[in-house]
């Protein structure tokens, strides 16, 4: 069977699986839509077990830099004189500057990676509008930016790992990569 073949039937049968435990087994806590972003980062940054830890380490701190332009843009109150899109324009701008010059940091050096996180978090924030809050973005539960979307994208990067590991196994060789 070929690498390809193999890779078909792993992934979309850990797919499936990922879709059926998402929506329902573990029914709503988890984005899907987040899971598969950091699974295509898995496969994009190599589909092995560096592949692994770059895209959990970035897509975190894509988050965590999205997550920090979001709590600057509500609570510092520069909206009211510039404009909400030339504020935000401002500090999605710097923290953007920031993942990328982060890029010289070895464990930061994935910058895909990092702006899937920062991508995927302002995804949920602007989808779900009650979660662009203070409050929100402070609390200690799955309605924070800050928890949900690096709990569904590690969830994600392990499903791409077990795809890989599960397309080598097929084809009898080492881990896939796509």
């Amino acid at each position: 069977m070929s690498l390809l073949i193999a890779l078909s039937i792993s992934i979309s049968l850990l797919g499936g699986i990922a879709t059926w435990a998402f929506l329902s087994a573990w029914s709503g806590p988890v984005l899907i839509w987040a899971a598969f972003v950091a699974w295509g980062c898995f496969y994009h940054s190599g589909g092995d077990d560096a592949a692994l830890k770059n895209t959990i380490v970035g897509n975190i701190f894509g988050v965590v830099c999205a997550w920090t332009a979001a709590v600057v843009i509500l609570l510092i109150p520069l909206a009211a004189a510039l404009t909400l899109p030339v504020w935000a324009g401002i500090v999605v701008g710097t923290t953007v500057l920031v993942v990328v010059l982060a890029a010289h940091i070895p464990a930061f050096s994935v910058i895909p990676a990092s702006v899937y996180g920062y991508a995927s978090t302002f995804a949920f924030l602007l989808q779900t509008p009650q979660a662009l809050t203070v409050e929100s973005l402070t609390a200690l539960n799955f309605g924070n930016a800050l928890l949900i979307v690096p709990a569904s994208m590690i969830l994600g990067a392990l499903f791409g790992y077990a795809s890989a590991k599960l397309g080598g196994a097929l084809v009898g060789k080492a881990p896939a990569t796509a």
